[in-house]
C-alpha cells in the first residue's frame, strides 16, 4: 500500500476506530527536557543553515526545551479526522509565554508537523495572540503519534530554536512505510528531481529541478522569501534540519526550474526531504527519500521525466 493510500484509508476510517482509544498510548507523548545551559545546534546555526552540531551530538527538534525555551501544547490527544483548534505556547527563560519574535522567512514562527512514520506532513504558520498563545485551525489525518516542530527566533535571541514533542492522535493506526529512495517524485502534475553526492558530515550541493509536462518551470513564484524551503527529518529520531536556498526572492521575482540547497546531513542514515514550492499561487510539497553514507551517494536524475501531458491524450478514448 502507498503512502497516500495509507492515509486516505486512515482519514476515512478515522471515525469508526474512535472506540478504540488504545491509539492514544501509540508512541510516546512528552519528550527529554534538555539541559538550559547546554548549547545545542539550534543556538549556534541560523534557519537556513544545515552545519554541524555540538559536542553532545544534540540536533534541533529532539527536545521540548532548550536555552531555556518551551514548546507547551494546550493538550497532545487528538481525534483523527476531526479539524480542531491546534494550541500552544512558546515559554521563555522566565515561564512566561514569549510574546515577541524576530521573523525569520517572512513569519515569526514555522511549525511543522508529521506523523512518526514520517507520512502527512505539513508546513504551517499558526498566529499568535496577544496572551502569547498560538493557535491554527488543523486536522489529523490519521490515528497514532505526530511529532510537532516549533521553529522561532525569540526577540533579542541572535539564533533560531527549534523545540519538538509529540501529540497522540486516536483513529485507525496503518504504519506506511517511506518511499524506496528515487531522484524523481511527482505532485500536482509537476515533476521534481534530485541531484547531488550528499555525504555524512559534510557540506554538499542539492539541486531540484521542477518540471511540468515536460516543460521546465521558469516562473516559480517567491513563497516565505524565497523559492523553495527543505525540511528534513532523520529517520528514527526525526532530527530536524531546515534549509533554504542562497537566493534570496522578492517579490514579482521568478525563479526555476532549478533549485539549489547547500546542505551538510550530520550523519548517515536514511533522512526524508520535503520541498515546498510555490507556483500559479499554489504551494506543493516534493517528498524524497535519501540514503546517506560516509563516503557519499550520488543521486542521478533520470535524462527524461514523464510528459503527463502526452500520457493523458494516450489514453483518451476516439469520440463515436
Amino acid at each position: 500500500m502507498s503512502r497516500a493510500a495509507a492515509l486516505r484509508l486512515g482519514a476515512f476510517a478515522g471515525a469508526l476506530a474512535l472506540a478504540f482509544g488504545a491509539a492514544y498510548g501509540i508512541g510516546t507523548a512528552v519528550d527529554p527536557i534538555a539541559a538550559a545551559d547546554t548549547p545545542s545546534q539550534s543556538q549556534e546555526m541560523g534557519m537556513g543553515d544545515m552545519g554541524g552540531h555540538d559536542a553532545g551530538g544534540q540536533l534541533p527538534g529532539l527536545a521540548v526545551s532548550d536555552a531555556g525555551y518551551t514548546f507547551s501544547p494546550a493538550t497532545t490527544f487528538f481525534t483523527a479526522g476531526t479539524k480542531t483548534a491546534l494550541r500552544f505556547t512558546i515559554t521563555g527563560p522566565d515561564g512566561k509565554p514569549v510574546t515577541r519574535y524576530t521573523k525569520t522567512h517572512e513569519k515569526d514562527l514555522h511549525l511543522i508537523v508529521v506523523r512518526r512514520d514520517l507520512s502527512g506532513f505539513h508546513h504551517v504558520h499558526p498566529t499568535l495572540a496577544a496572551d502569547g498563545t498560538w493557535s491554527i485551525p488543523f486536522t489529523f489525518t490519521a490515528g497514532g503519534t505526530w511529532r510537532m516542530y516549533a521553529d522561532f527566533q525569540p526577540a533579542g535571541l541572535d539564533k533560531n530554536i527549534t523545540l519538538g514533542t509529540d501529540v497522540n492522535v486516536s483513529g485507525l493506526y496503518i504504519p506506511v512505510p517511506l518511499n524506496d529512495p528515487a531522484a524523481v517524485t511527482s505532485i500536482h502534475g509537476y515533476d521534481v528531481t534530485l541531484a547531488g553526492t550528499p555525504a555524512a558530515g559534510k557540506e554538499s550541493q542539492l539541486t531540484f529541478k521542477i518540471t511540468k509536462n515536460g516543460k521546465p518551470v521558469t516562473d516559480l513564484q517567491p513563497y516565505l522569501g524565497a523559492f523553495g524551503h527543505l525540511v528534513s527529518l532523520r529517520s528514527g529520531d526525526l532530527a530536524y534540519l531546515h534549509n533554504h536556498p542562497a537566493q534570496h526572492a522578492e517579490p514579482g521575482m521568478k525563479g526555476g526550474p532549478s533549485i539549489d540547497f547547500m546542505t551538510t546531513f550530520p550523519t548517515a542514515g536514511t533522512y526524508s526531504l520535503f520541498l515546498d514550492f510555490q507556483h500559479a499561487g499554489a504551494v506543493h510539497t516534493a517528498e524524497f527519500t535519501v540514503k546517506v553514507s560516509s563516503t557519499g551517494t550520488t543521486i542521478a536524475p533520470p535524462t527524461a521525466v514523464p510528459n503527463h501531458e502526452e500520457e493523458a491524450h494516450e489514453h483518451e478514448q476516439p469520440v463515436r
